[in-house]
């Protein structure tokens, strides 16, 4: 039972948003007695809520969610470097970590233009499509960068599809020490991305994204590679500093 009750929440991913039993159901495979039962359960437990015919995930997910240690201390200790990183770009900054092939967003500190980006917290995107997967692919182990044997996903006509091209860009970023995405996540967004170190692999990622025709990443660089470096830092010596001010992009 503990196996159908997590189809029914993964059911829910990645968009999350509201769910009538029938489409619970059909996402699940479940019968709809089934279903209905679980359901009722899981919304005894705090792990949906019902409303109406509606179904959608409950506070007591985002509770448990939130008392991930590892991933809530690195949240913790780079959130005055995302701010500071915010402060001096004035737009769209991200913390992201590696999942698999995946980079999963812990953070996100948003301008206020229209900007359309596809990152949202807790959400993911392919590693080979964002400038933050590509800073952790850069600086992770050889056999974890590995992706030949895989097809590279195509968000938008410009994502890297040529496993030729992606190793010639993550050569770039182990020189460089930074990572760029041109569109190739979102039409119209560009990014600048630098890795975040607790050892000699990379355990994250910061990132600044840009509508395309602002993007100047020797304006952005600087600020994004000081974050980078100053939560490095901080997570090296355990404690999270006060954190000096960035180079501005203006």
């Amino acid at each position: 039972m503990l196996d159908k009750a997590a189809l029914i929440l993964n059911a829910f991913y990645p968009s999350g948003g509201e769910f009538r039993l029938a489409e619970l159901v059909t996402r699940t495979g479940l019968s709809k007695t089934t279903a209905f039962r679980l359901a009722g359960n899981l919304v005894q437990l705090g792990f949906l809520e019902h409303t109406g015919e509606h179904y959608r995930l409950g506070n007591h997910l985002f509770e448990l969610g939130s008392l991930v240690s590892r991933r809530l201390d690195l949240r913790e200790t780079a959130l005055p470097f995302l701010q500071d990183l915010f402060e001096s770009t004035r737009q769209t900054v991200h913390l992201g970590v590696r999942d698999g092939f995946d980079v999963v967003y812990l953070d996100r500190i948003h301008g206020h233009g229209s900007l359309a980006l596809p990152s949202r917290i807790g959400g993911r995107l392919p590693l080979s499509c964002t400038a933050i997967g590509k800073a952790l692919l850069a600086f992770c182990k050889e056999e974890a960068r590995d992706l030949d044997a895989r097809d590279l996903p195509r968000l938008t006509p410009h994502s890297i599809t040529d496993p030729v091209a992606l190793r010639t860009a993550l050569e770039q970023t182990q020189v460089s020490g930074l990572a760029y995405e041109e569109q190739e996540a979102a039409v119209g967004v560009c990014c600048i991305a630098a890795p975040v170190f607790a050892g000699a692999t990379a355990v994250a990622a910061l990132s600044v994204a840009v509508p395309q025709q602002q993007f100047r990443p020797a304006h952005l660089a600087p600020a994004v590679r000081t974050a980078a470096l100053g939560l490095s830092r901080a997570l090296r010596n355990g404690v999270a500093p006060g954190v000096k001010s960035l180079p501005s992009s203006e």
